[in-house]
């Protein structure tokens, strides 16, 4: 910050009081204050610590305290430069970055210390102004020495907040290279020693109070540089995988599933079944089969679903190989009729598993007269004969059919 100097254009033609006042004046000021630097650094810092006693004391190898540094460095720079007066004074990084970054790793806010830099500033200027009296210094030019020490100010906080900044990147990093060590333990299929107290350690150093119950989510991203989603406060979030990863604490707390609505809103993916903590990996599984399905457009895209809203389908359709299997044998009989006779024979065979009524339920729900419905019954009686009887045979025909329906195989349009 500079003492103030003509300005361009128009307002060139008002020259500076400062820069009016003679060069020998300006100098014998700078040594005098200079040479009270010591003094008035000690008379800001006593103010302070009765103004501010919760401020903690910091002392540098020497011994000496840093505010006190920082005080003194700053006064020299300002007030040695009025005797050069050229461009800005650079304030001096390594003390006030320190300050900064101090308030942020002890998890402060920036008001407080700014409050003390302003008082700092109030208490500089009552010594200058009474050195400027000494030396004959003008009212005007004393006045212009004010604004700049402000403008001073602006720089020292620039730096405070440089340094706050640079410690909650720090402390971001950390949580998150935290947070992502206590995830893989917690979705780990297995455990070496008791996961009970790696768990508790691990959710300690980040504040994370481990829940009793917890579902697991996996994202697909709406775009590769797409932002974090603002899932609030207690979910764990890792982005750092392909497809994100989430732990959700409580999951059936109230208005838990409309916050996470909300803030996932433009992303994809599945939130597994919620499970007992220990048993974080299940949910895990159930989340990526769901998301697996959802690639195969098999489940609904371009939204979170919930596992536990999409049963049926995550449960027939995952063991792919077995209901293959027993689809082939439980719709044997119907190899020899032709692909849209025998779809129409499993369509109804289903809805009829399904409403356990007669043939005017079937033919209601099929959108079909009900004769036609009683000739396909007779066609089904006659291929599968008296093991559609069989409770266990029905179970299995309806497992298959409704796996089949579930891929688009079946349907039930009207016909």
């Amino acid at each position: 910050m500079a003492v103030p100097r003509p300005a361009a254009g128009p307002a060139a033609l008002t020259r500076s009081a400062w820069h009016d006042v003679p060069r020998f004046q300006v100098r014998r000021f700078a040594q005098l204050v200079l040479a009270d630097a010591p003094g008035l650094a000690e008379e800001i810092l006593e103010e302070i610590r009765r103004e501010y006693p919760q401020l903690p004391v910091v002392l540098d190898e020497s011994g000496e305290p840093m505010a006190l540094i920082g005080i003194r460095r700053a006064i020299e720079v300002f007030i040695g430069h009025l005797e050069t007066s050229e461009g800005r004074p650079t304030v001096p990084p390594g003390v006030f970055q320190d300050f900064g970054r101090g308030e942020g790793y002890n998890g402060r806010s920036l008001d407080s210390l700014q409050a003390i830099y302003r008082l700092g500033v109030r208490l500089a200027w009552r010594r200058f102004a009474e050195i400027g009296q000494r030396v004959d210094i003008p009212p005007p030019a004393m006045y212009e020495l004010v604004d700049a020490g402000y403008e001073y100010l602006d720089g020292l906080v620039d730096q405070s907040v440089r340094g706050y900044a640079e410690a909650a990147a720090r402390q971001a990093g950390e949580r998150l290279r935290l947070q992502r060590r206590l995830m893989e333990l917690l979705l780990a299929e297995r455990h070496r020693g008791d996961p009970a107290d790696a768990l508790a350690e691990r959710a300690a150093r980040i504040g994370w109070a481990l829940p009793a119950k917890v579902a697991v989510g996996v994202l697909l991203r709406p775009a590769r540089e797409a932002l974090a989603p603002a899932v609030g406060e207690g979910v764990l979030l890792d982005l750092e995988y392909e497809r994100p990863r989430m732990v959700v604490p409580e999951p059936d707390a109230a208005g838990r599933h409309e916050l996470l609505g909300r803030a996932l809103s433009g992303w994809s993916g599945a939130i597994g079944p919620p499970v007992p903590l220990a048993e974080a990996a299940k949910s895990l599984r159930w989340a990526e089969a769901a998301v697996g399905l959802m690639e195969r457009g098999l489940l609904p895209a371009g939204e979170v679903l919930h596992c536990t809203e999409h049963t049926e389908a995550l449960v027939l359709l995952q063991p792919e190989e077995l209901i293959d299997d027993l689809a082939v044998r439980c719709l044997a009989p119907l190899e020899h009729c032709g692909p849209s006779h025998g779809r129409r024979l499993a369509e109804t065979l289903l809805a009829w598993l399904e409403t356990r009524g007669g043939a005017p339920e079937v033919a209601a729900r099929l959108g079909v007269h009900p004769q036609t419905v009683r000739y396909r019954l007779r066609q089904i009686r006659e291929l599968w004969g008296a093991e559609i009887d069989d409770p266990d045979r029905r179970f299995e025909l309806e497992l298959v059919l409704r796996a089949q329906r579930l891929r688009g195989v079946l349907g039930e349009t009207p016909r």
